[in-house]
């Protein structure tokens, strides 16, 4: 939805939603409860190299807390927005949150009765202490959210903006909350380890080590019982690993990309094990630079965007993990369908060889032997490169390369550097052709902003960017997604979103191919509740902000 309410309360989320906190109060006060009993085991794919220092602090991404994701137990957020299904925000550790017309400004008013795990009382005074940390501390500012005043108002929290927080209200609202009577004797909040994790969640470290990281249920958390005991985070050297590790049982909850999903998962127990892509909005594009040959040219990109087989794509590189990219504009489906402008309704992705064609021909290409041959008379050649390792990505840009070289006589390379080495290319411009993933939310502002926002080169470091890697500029596109970004009414905002649409289908700043969902890996033999196609109130994806959300959501099997 687009998001029309402002005010948001933990009871207008119930009537809508399939999330119930059991003992709740009306006040929002806990009335505890016993605890539940069992386990889960969840696992990532990044090595041991993870557990080899814990890392509790929130705001360290790369840390151990945040990289396994166990930080989502620990520490929790204001509210939570749902990037898939209705799009809703269900209010967290604030009982309302309540917006003004331009989304400049936020009141939140803090849940009652919420204890840290050390027994000290959640105040507002935590709430304006974590985000005036942020306003104080750039490098805390993750999410670019340019506070300019954080302060209480009575019972309440008043945070103002510099700029709209329209498109970033996940980013506001999901700042994990941390405890100022720990935190103001922290001299360097950037680098502290943190590794006593004092939090509101549902959990403490019982745990930690190389072997992994074990949590204990917490029998007074402010959310009732907690349904499972006990969690295991595990780390394995590789999606490889980790994948015989889902289809023996030993993981119950994972987030990797695994081919052919139904047979090497699904079918190993297809009572229990579920494998689920969430279709956010976020669709994968070959990223181009536009700042040189060939994909300088608009004609070329036009060229390429009519030959590339995204059903091939989303069969043979994605193994059907989300639908296929059908619309022009680049925005998911069904998840976007109510974006999508007018004229493009019914506007879908063809492979138009003999159209393809003709665009380089009416701009002055030829062909010499079946080789594509540039106005300038030289042979057009380029590399699409991903990291090593990265199969899908790598399998999505040799079928790229295969269909263009094979359609227009283009001599398209591939080549796979180390990631490291991928990522410093990508941000210093040194490639021609890349598969990227593209931001999410709540709407598709962020897929545009990541290809057409040259505010991003405005900003470049040493000639290295943090987006719009590809380098497109054209002033119109900023102009707008600033538009969008700013609108204080639906009405501006859409306007501003069809314009929007129409430069990338005209201008093809990037090659939109495939459907980028957040995947998850969970069984149904210990634990029921989990979100689905079915039940979309949040992603499974156990790393991110929901993470807590499913976990409270639980039942255990069989009741």
């Amino acid at each position: 939805m687009r998001l029309r309410k402002f005010l948001i309360t933990a009871s207008a989320v119930a009537a809508v939603s399939a999330i119930a906190l059991t003992g709740c109060s009306s006040d929002g006060s806990s009335k505890g409860g016993s605890a539940g009993g069992g386990s889960l085991t969840v696992a990532k794919p990044d090595g041991a190299a993870v557990l080899a220092t814990q890392i509790n602090n929130p705001f360290i991404g790369t840390g151990s807390g945040m990289s396994l994701g166990y930080d989502r137990m620990l520490y929790e957020p204001l509210a939570i927005v749902n990037p898939v299904g209705k799009n809703e925000t269900t209010p967290w550790l604030a009982s309302k949150v309540e917006w003004n017309s331009d989304y400049t400004q936020l009141t939140v008013t803090p849940r009652k009765g919420v204890k840290w795990n050390d027994g000290k009382p959640f105040t507002a005074d935590d709430i304006v202490y974590t985000y005036n940390l942020i306003k104080t501390t750039p490098a805390l500012d993750l999410g670019g959210l340019k506070l300019s005043d954080v302060k209480k108002d009575g019972d309440n929290v008043v945070l103002s903006f510099s700029e709209s927080k329209f498109v970033k209200q996940g980013d506001v609202l999901q700042v994990p909350i941390v405890p100022e009577h720990q935190w103001k004797s922290i001299s360097d909040p950037t680098k502290d380890p943190v590794k006593e994790a004092i939090g509101t969640g549902p959990y403490t470290i019982k745990t930690f080590s190389s072997q992994g990281v074990v949590l204990k249920s917490r029998s007074d958390y402010w959310g009732g019982a907690v349904p499972v005991a006990e969690l295991k985070y595990l780390e394995y050297n590789d999606n490889t690993g980790l994948l015989r590790a889902l289809q023996s049982g030993e993981t119950d909850w994972a987030q990797i990309f695994i081919t052919d999903y139904q047979k090497n998962y699904v079918d190993k127990d297809p009572k229990h094990n579920v494998f689920w892509g969430a279709n956010v909005l976020s669709p994968d594009m070959i990223v181009v630079n536009t700042t040189k040959a060939p994909f300088n040219d608009v004609a070329f990109r036009k060229a390429v965007n009519m030959v590339v087989d995204r059903k091939a794509h989303a069969e043979k590189a994605r193994s059907n993990a989300g639908p296929e990219l059908t619309n022009v504009t680049g925005i998911p489906q069904p998840t976007g369908d109510q974006y999508i402008a007018p004229e493009y309704k019914d506007q879908t992705f063809t492979i138009d060889v003999d159209g393809a064609k003709k665009v380089l021909s009416d701009a002055g290409y030829t062909w010499k032997d079946g080789a594509l041959i540039d106005p300038k008379g030289s042979p057009v050649s380029f590399t699409l490169q991903d990291p090593q390792g990265w199969n899908d990505y790598v399998t999505g840009i040799q079928l790229a390369a295969t269909q263009i070289k094979s359609t227009l006589g283009a001599d398209a390379k591939v080549a796979t550097p180390d990631a490291d080495t991928w990522l410093a290319n990508m941000a210093s411009g040194n490639f021609d052709a890349a598969l990227h993933w593209t931001g999410s939310g709540s709407n598709p502002w962020h897929i545009y902003d990541d290809v057409m926002n040259s505010s991003y080169l405005d900003q470049a470091t040493d000639g290295k960017v943090s987006d719009n890697f590809g380098r497109y500029s054209n002033p119109e596109a900023t102009a707008l997604l600033k538009e969008y970004a700013q609108a204080s009414d639906d009405g501006a905002r859409t306007a501003a979103l069809n314009k929007l649409q129409k430069i990338f289908v005209e201008d093809v700043p990037a090659i939109a191919v495939g459907t980028h969902p957040q995947l998850a890996e969970y069984n149904t033999r210990k634990f029921t509740g989990w979100p689905s196609e079915k039940d979309q109130y949040a992603t499974a994806d156990p790393t991110q902000p929901s993470a807590v959300q499913v976990l409270m959501n639980l039942k255990p099997a069989g009741k």
